[in-house]
């Protein structure tokens, strides 16, 4: 039985994300089932606003502050949740299933000798135990786990829990200063896409394949996100040629996305790149080949060139806005 779920809530640029939100939802649903208390704790400089959190359903915060911590360090974020864990007494961790989450998670795990259930997308009750529902197999088949070990560790695939809407309710915040921290691993550099949506956490996507030829046709791809208020998205061929940016990849070894609508422009389909969205809720899919992979997936597909049906998407959608 566990006393105490908690909930990692993942800064960037000082802001909560999104897909954190999401992931506490998955902790109410966990400690529902046991009867446990659910807080939530958060780690880095300075937060704008952390008390809104409060709007979807989190009463309580930790903030363990410390400005060497405003980016994350692999090290000196496990050693602050570490510390507090300890002190805490949390049976319970949840983190939402983004790169953080990905590299922190089993790195705790190893400090708290915890089973980990990573990238789960759904929880059921069954006797004593918590049953997590996972992809495998590349997003084939979903397995369930029960984790027997006494101290817990789940990641959330972004988008599958709704955040809700927002209540207008304030969280209660404690900060915690940090003194004592690791950086043996800190990062020197980040680059980021300013003003561009993360593809792990958008409701839209709007991807392109190899099909489209040249970088320069993803102006084409960029209209259409902007007037759809989505992301724009990639397959690993795209961007191993150097067109876009990693932080665009979608795929097994990109990001894997749960958006309530992905499009996919001129992408055959391979299994690595399905693997990373076929959960998405609805996907549209034009190719030229009526045998493309993607189409066994699609909910909706167009057999065309994508230099011809792109053009008359945009107009249509520039005529349905106006």
């Amino acid at each position: 039985m566990a006393n105490k779920v908690l909930v990692f809530l993942e800064q960037r640029n000082g802001k909560i994300k999104k897909s954190s939100l999401q992931a506490y939802k998955a902790g109410e649903k966990i400690a529902g089932f046991y009867g446990a208390e659910i807080s939530a704790v958060t780690i880095g400089g300075e937060i704008e606003e952390l008390e809104k959190v409060g709007n979807y359903g989190i009463k309580n915060v930790t903030h363990l502050k410390n400005s060497d911590l405003a980016v994350y360090s692999s090290s000196g974020y496990k050693k602050a949740l570490a510390d507090y864990v300890a002190e805490d007494g949390a049976d319970v961790l949840i983190f939402a299933n983004t790169a953080m989450g990905k590299d922190l998670a089993p790195r705790l795990a190893v400090v708290m000798d915890a089973g980990t259930g990573m990238d789960c997308i759904a929880f059921e009750k069954e006797e004593d135990d918590v049953v997590a529902t996972r992809p495998v197999y590349a997003g084939k088949a979903l397995i369930d786990v029960v984790i027997k070990s006494p101290k817990k560790i789940f990641t959330i695939r972004p988008n599958v829990f709704d955040a809700g809407e927002a209540t207008g309710e304030a969280a209660e915040v404690t900060v915690k200063e940090i003194s004592d921290v690791d950086l043996s691993a800190k990062v020197v550099e980040m680059k980021t896409s300013e003003g561009k949506l993360d593809v792990a956490e958008a409701d839209i996507i709007v991807s392109g394949g190899r099909g489209m030829k040249g970088p320069e046709n993803f102006a084409m791809i960029e209209e259409l996100a902007d007037l759809l208020g989505a992301a724009v998205g990639a397959s690993r061929a795209v961007v191993d040629a150097g067109w876009r940016p990693h932080s665009e990849q979608v795929g097994q070894t990109g990001k894997t996305v749960s958006p309530n609508l992905y499009i996919a422009l001129a992408i055959s389909g391979a299994i690595q790149h399905l693997a990373g969205m076929r959960s998405s809720k609805y996907i549209v899919a034009v190719n030229k080949d009526k045998d493309a992979p993607i189409f066994q997936v699609a909910d909706y597909g167009i057999v065309g060139d994508v230099f011809e049906v792109l053009p008359a998407i945009i107009e249509e959608v520039k005529k349905i806005k106006s």
